[in-house]
């Protein structure tokens, strides 16, 4: 049976999860996370600064004395001495956060053009597929997702890769993210839940917990 999820949006792709533990994905620097308390784990995706600030991630930690840092490959080769202590996902690897069980998906982000090669990107599913956070990839996990968080903008996709991407992962419900470039997020959503699955995307107000 899959865990009771929680939501809260921080913006653009920082997302606060709460299944059997308190997960803050991606705290980059397009989100507001200061206030969030009693982490059992920072995940980040990928190195970008939209994803990981570094300038703000010492703080969070140290706000949050319980929380373990998990990062993919190449974001800790890219920032080495300056991240706190910290774990290094890989695919394939599985991780006891606190009351959750997190699998780490995926490898790469997704192509921003032609054959230009990516950094690592890892995937985060949360308790055999009560939430996947992909990162900026499409990533189709072979677990069954309840709840999934989609970019809708951003330079390496366009909206109708977005709606497929819903399609193919058949979530129950698809969390809009990756909004903050975009100077009408609104469209964007409202488009994604036209083009998707009735009934499936769901558009969370900023800062509020929603349970899902």
């Amino acid at each position: 049976m899959l865990s009771a999820v929680k939501v809260t949006h921080l913006g653009h792709a920082c997302l606060l999860v709460e299944t059997g533990a308190r997960l803050l994905v991606d705290p980059g620097t397009l989100s507001g996370f200061e206030a969030v308390r009693d982490l059992d784990a920072v995940l980040v995706t990928h190195q970008h600064p939209d994803h990981v600030d570094v300038a703000r991630l010492g703080a969070l930690l140290a706000a949050n004395p319980g929380a373990r840092l998990v990062v993919d490959a190449d974001t800790a080769t890219a920032l080495g001495a300056r991240l706190p202590e910290h774990t290094v996902a890989r695919p394939g690897d599985r991780l006891q956060l606190g009351g959750a069980r997190v699998d780490v998906l995926g490898g790469l982000h997704a192509p921003v053009y032609g054959d230009v090669p990516g950094c690592t990107n890892a995937a985060y599913l949360v308790d055999g597929g009560a939430f996947l956070h992909p990162g900026d990839s499409f990533l189709v996990p072979a677990a069954d997702v309840d709840v999934l968080a989609v970019a809708v903008d951003g330079p390496w996709l366009k909206l109708a890769e977005a709606v497929d991407y819903v399609r193919a992962v058949r979530p129950r419900v698809a969390v809009p993210m990756h909004e903050a470039e975009t100077t009408d997020p609104g469209k964007y959503f409202g488009m994604l839940a036209a083009f998707g699955p009735d009934g499936v995307v769901r558009r969370l107000t900023a800062g509020e917990a929603t349970p899902l």
